[in-house]
């Protein structure tokens, strides 16, 4: 693995109760994006259909899941490089919006269009309304190229994030975690659906950070409570699909499953102003505090204040570390 270097660890102390800054060794982070999308916001004062909406404002940011996680620990004080699909004019677009934010980054070429996400909202009900399209279609060629450069991406930690594109195989995670394993490596994926769960069933995975609705559907059946939520999650480390597992649950909050036990903490009461981007942001501050040394429940407590901050920010922007700091205060102590 890659030589580790100093950085500091955003909000902790020793025991990861209180604020202030350690200086750890910071293990390198790559994250991966099969299905990236240029992230357009717009804020108009009423939706309605036919009429032309003039939109107040408009917002562009490269996004897709690891690119989001990428970003994120960027903000934070570190560095991941983001791997990632691009392709068309919108691809190159998206290439643009990276230059923007100096991210390291390994681009790979597709025929396909990089897709377009978007977030309107309406501000007389304060409602946000969000089209995600699924994007372009990756030949065999295309995503084997991925495995075959990850390979030489020299990282401790990756976090694959975010949905497969039409095309790509549902085990492809699975496969990247097997990459990962003969490197000595660690996986962190947060998908859904088939995704998830192919993803899950190689082994592998150290972190997982489904939804609660995600979580629902790869089990197949409700889970009403925390103790459902919980045991659920338990059971996924039990079998040895993943050796933690974060499951977020939105204005509920969140819980953790790892061989330490299960761990759930309440969401910080806040005004959203916008819910995209909030998962990246809560795992981007978990892996960020655990590639520098941080416990599990520190990252756990650092992860939710990530996701609040995240709903601070309107439209596409995702969470600031100043307001990580300050979430990390009103964070409930296990």
């Amino acid at each position: 693995m890659s030589k580790a270097r100093a950085v500091s660890l955003v909000g902790t102390t020793d025991d990861g109760c209180g604020m202030g800054m350690i200086a750890r060794a910071m293990q390198t982070i790559a994250t991966l994006t099969m299905n990236p999308a240029i992230d357009v916001s717009y804020e108009v004062d009423e939706v309605f259909h036919t009429r032309k909406m003039r939109a107040r404002s408009a917002h562009y940011d490269p996004g897709g899941g690891g690119i989001n996680v990428a970003r994120v620990i960027a903000r934070l004080g570190g560095a991941a490089r983001a791997v990632y699909l691009s392709g068309g004019a919108t691809g190159a677009a998206l290439d643009g919006l990276l230059d923007r934010h100096q991210l390291l980054r390994t681009r790979l070429s597709i025929a396909g269009d990089t897709r377009m996400s978007t977030a309107v909202l309406e501000h007389s009900s304060g409602k946000e309304y969000r089209f995600v399209p699924p994007g372009p279609d990756v030949a065999e060629a295309e995503w084997q190229a991925v495995l075959a450069r990850l390979k030489s991406v020299e990282c401790d930690w990756l976090v694959a994030s975010g949905s497969l594109p039409k095309g790509v195989p549902e085990d492809f995670y699975s496969r990247v975690g097997t990459l990962m394993a003969g490197r000595g490596g660690r996986l962190v994926i947060d998908t859904s659906g088939p995704a998830l769960k192919a993803g899950l069933a190689g082994g592998g995975v150290f972190l997982a950070k489904p939804s609660h609705g995600e979580l629902q559907q790869l089990v197949g059946r409700e889970l009403p409570t925390n103790d459902a939520i919980g045991a659920a999650a338990s059971a996924i480390v039990a079998d040895g699909r993943a050796e933690a597992v974060a499951v977020t649950m939105g204005s509920r909050g969140a819980l953790l499953a790892w061989s330490g036990g299960k761990l759930f903490l309440p969401a910080v009461p806040v005004e959203a102003k916008s819910a995209v981007g909030a998962g990246d942001s809560f795992l981007a501050a978990m892996v960020f505090v655990l590639a520098n040394g941080g416990t599990m429940v520190e990252a756990f407590r650092h992860g939710i204040a990530g996701g609040t901050a995240a709903v601070l920010t309107p439209g596409t922007d995702l969470c600031h570390a100043a307001d990580i700091e300050r979430m990390l205060a009103l964070v409930a102590l296990p």
